[in-house]
């Protein structure tokens, strides 16, 4: 986090950005929160924070009214963090809308902040972000949005970050042995995802998805949330199983694999096959330097040489405090490849009778990306 604070404040200085402000309320999609102060935000209770240019961070979150707690930067709980101050707001409580950025906007005004600047304010609710501005800009408070930029930092991963993601790689690939020697007929699709979600807990997952669901023969199995996993699967059939979960340090990455219950239908073969070879492709392109828009474009030219369809959903991205991050791997990516980013990508196949999505991790380095940092092997699980 020190490393990361110093990259900032030094563009900071360079912008004379006062101080940088960031919300969010989960940590899924809610990772700067936790790039910046070292905390997720769960279930929807914000938690917001006043990142100066210099000096402890200022930290606003679930609590009762007028709580303030001085601290020094050093307590475990809060690094780095200097103040600690609570409110119980809540969104489904209208009159509360602008009790977080009150407290916020107090800690500018405290800071004699001139020029702030918000990260991922589409991360932040409505009532913040309107509270914010308006405050600011009625006390002359000039007020910009420095995501851009923080993204460039915030995509290079650190080697320290870099181990803490090939730590979570190695977790989820423990999780899906076990889920490979767990898994029978007569279970239903949700206490598979149940029991990886326990295994990932053991070893120190926090956060994270556990997707799902198993189809006869001659049927896709896709990805499905815990409220449609309620079929019981039967000899025969495919379940597919995604884990995208963070580890030990709240560093996303996942992984899938289709699992046969028994041996696996040629659709089934096909169409990872193709997936595979679309992995493969892509990974071939994602060097230092190259077009996210331009490796998007290869991968449907590849795609419609297969005979399949134009890849409009997010194949492959960056990933790290959230599950999604920068670089979009699509065509209204800017960001281009560096080294030290960290990649998932993950192309699949789907047509009336199979659906794959090879899924996994890398981290790209100078000649581009290097060995999967996932272990499991590339192949169709069998059960027998």
């Amino acid at each position: 986090m020190e490393r990361r604070r110093s990259a900032v404040r030094a563009e900071m200085r360079d912008r004379s950005i006062d101080a940088i402000v960031v919300q969010a309320s989960n940590d899924w999609l809610g990772g700067y929160l936790r790039w910046f102060v070292g905390l997720p935000a769960n279930n929807a209770y914000p938690r917001a924070a006043v990142v100066p240019v210099e000096g402890p961070i200022s930290l606003v979150q679930q609590g009762p009214f007028d709580g303030v707690t001085e601290l020094d930067g050093t307590d475990d709980s809060y690094p780095g963090v200097g103040r600690l101050l609570t409110t119980p707001s809540y969104v489904t409580a209208a009159v509360t809308a602008h009790y977080d950025s009150d407290l916020i906007v107090g800690e500018l005004r405290r800071l004699g902040c001139r020029t702030v600047a918000v990260v991922a304010p589409t991360a932040m609710y409505h009532g913040f972000v309107d509270g914010l501005t308006a405050a600011l800009t009625s006390a002359g408070v000039t007020v910009v949005d420095a995501t851009d930029w923080v993204d460039e930092v915030k995509a290079i991963k650190s080697p320290e970050e870099q181990q803490l993601i090939r730590q979570t790689a190695e977790l989820q690939d423990e999780v899906l042995t076990a889920v490979k020697a767990h898994i029978r007929p007569g279970m239903r699709d949700f206490e598979v995802a149940a029991f990886a979600q326990y295994q990932a807990h053991l070893a120190g997952a926090e956060q994270g998805i556990y997707l799902g669901s198993s189809a006869p023969v001659g049927h896709a199995a896709t990805f499905l949330p815990g409220w449609q996993q309620g079929r019981t699967i039967r000899a025969g059939d495919v379940f597919t199983m995604l884990i995208e979960t963070n580890g030990p340090g709240g560093h996303y990455t996942e992984l899938s694999r289709p699992i046969a219950m028994g041996p696996a239908p040629a659709e089934l073969k096909d169409a990872w096959a193709l997936a595979a070879e679309a992995q493969q492709h892509s990974l071939g392109l994602l060097r230092p330097g190259v077009s996210s828009a331009d490796v998007h474009a290869s991968h449907n030219e590849f795609m419609a040489a297969a005979g399949m369809s134009e890849e409009k959903r997010l194949y492959a991205h960056g990933q790290g405090h959230d599950m999604v991050e920068r670089p979009l791997i699509r065509q209204d990516e800017t960001m281009r490849i560096a080294a030290g980013m960290s990649l998932t990508v993950h192309p699949s196949v789907k047509t009336g009778a199979a659906f794959v999505a090879v899924v996994d991790n890398y981290l790209v380095g100078a000649d581009g990306p290097g060995q999967c940092i996932h272990r499991t092997p590339k192949q169709i699980i069998e059960i027998s």
